[in-house]
């Protein structure tokens, strides 16, 4: 009798015991990057192969990088490009802010989720009063939704001043929209519950954490951080974000983002999306994409305009990070139009056919006539989107080992 009492009042501190061990045991990248055969993690080196030379089919491709347990497993960049040569994410930074959001609930800035934004910004005193946080998390608000996806708040010089006049245009909470201005918001909740800018609590709270020091956080001419888009790195880097989200928002033992968070990132809440870019089904929740949802296979994703990505096999504990290619620039992180204001209140494809007709004929200077980030046509996703279900395939193989021979034809 003594000894099942014994064992029933150790049981729970031997399972403690047994999970630390388990997230000790976990290999974790520094400032650098361990490097090792596909094979040594349990994966055929075909397969990491064949996920790469998909991506490689496009030529925009300037890297991906493959990781399994936390370590590099398959790498390649475009000629010209290396390890260390940055991406911009465009709306991948979306998934990055949203994190934010979580880590002040978690710190009991925030309360939940299911606060209304009017608790946070007084403006919302009006139509909007009923939104709540995870409205704008789940891309369905409600908010005023015009065929740019307001995209032309990306070329004003105050994308706050444009997204707090953003009237309402349904209920929310029953339809999906992929609406910029619910991402370009959190930054002022964030702002309003911490006293402290985005990019701030970003640097601070994520960035800092996870031994990432290269990078750029872009604002808006009025020093609004971007919260919809544009935060420069490097491939790898990119993939530590994605690393934190498999690990259940641990880093080397330490909580980032709560595991609550993180589950409730990882589930489907809009199982069908609009388009945008691939006709390949996907999903949404909180920021982030579903482009998997299976029983024994779910991947997760952030999503960037031009074909950028890190996908999230958590249960595998695998990442893979697609970025293409971006003229890296050393003017700052703050954007300027200068002569392109004119483009204020174009058409956005409008904007950004002229934009790079004006850079590429010599007639302004990206980096110091105009500051801001930039992906031309060389950059672009084409090829890479109708190969989008192979790539999800592809993933999956790592995982499975079940090594398709005409993948990557």
């Amino acid at each position: 009798m003594q000894n099942k009492t014994f064992s029933i009042f150790y049981l729970p501190i031997f399972l403690f015991f047994s999970i630390f061990i388990h997230s000790a045991d976990k290999y974790y990248p520094g400032s650098s990057w361990e490097l090792v055969s596909a094979e040594s993690q349990g994966i055929e080196t075909k397969n990491v192969e064949t996920l790469i030379d998909i991506a490689f089919t496009d030529n925009s491709t300037l890297g991906v990088v493959v990781i399994k347990n936390g370590k590099i497993i398959g790498e390649k960049y475009a000629p010209g490009y290396d390890s260390d040569s940055h991406g911009t994410s465009w709306s991948m930074a979306k998934s990055y802010y949203a994190a934010l959001i979580g880590i002040s609930i978690d710190r009991g800035e925030i309360g939940t989720l299911d606060d209304k934004v009017l608790n946070y910004l007084e403006y919302f005193n009006d139509e909007r009063s009923e939104i709540t946080i995870r409205d704008l998390l789940d891309m369905s608000s409600g908010l005023d939704f015009p065929s740019h996806e307001h995209e032309k708040m990306f070329f004003q010089d105050d994308h706050l001043a444009y997204a707090k006049k953003v009237g309402v245009e349904k209920e929310a909470g029953i339809k999906f929209e992929y609406n910029n201005v619910n991402s370009m918001l959190l930054g002022d909740i964030l702002y309003q519950a911490t006293g402290k800018k985005a990019d701030i609590l970003f640097e601070e709270r994520i960035l800092e954490p996870l031994e990432i020091t290269d990078y750029k956080l872009w604002k808006d001419e009025k020093g609004n951080v971007m919260t919809y888009c544009c935060v420069d790195m490097s491939a790898r880097d990119y993939s530590k974000f994605g690393l934190l989200f498999a690990r259940n928002g641990i880093w080397n033992d330490e909580q980032i983002i709560s595991k609550n968070f993180v589950d409730e990132t990882f589930q489907v809440v809009w199982d069908t999306t609009t388009e945008r870019f691939t006709r390949f089904n996907r999903g949404y929740s909180l920021h982030w994409w579903v482009s998997a949802y299976e029983d024994d296979f779910k991947i997760f994703n952030t999503s960037g305009k031009f074909g950028q990505y890190t996908f999230v096999d958590r249960e595998n504990d695998i990442i893979v990070t697609r970025i293409t290619k971006y003229n890296q620039q050393d003017s700052g992180d703050v954007q300027k139009w200068g002569p392109m204001s004119y483009l204020k209140w174009a058409g956005v494809d409008n904007a950004i056919k002229v934009g790079r007709r004006l850079i590429e004929n010599g007639v302004i200077e990206s980096g110091t006539n105009v500051i801001t980030p930039f992906t031309d046509k060389e950059g672009e996703s084409k090829e890479f989107y109708p190969r989008y279900g192979d790539f999800i395939a592809a993933i999956q193989n790592l995982s499975c080992n079940c090594y398709l021979e005409d993948i990557s034809n």
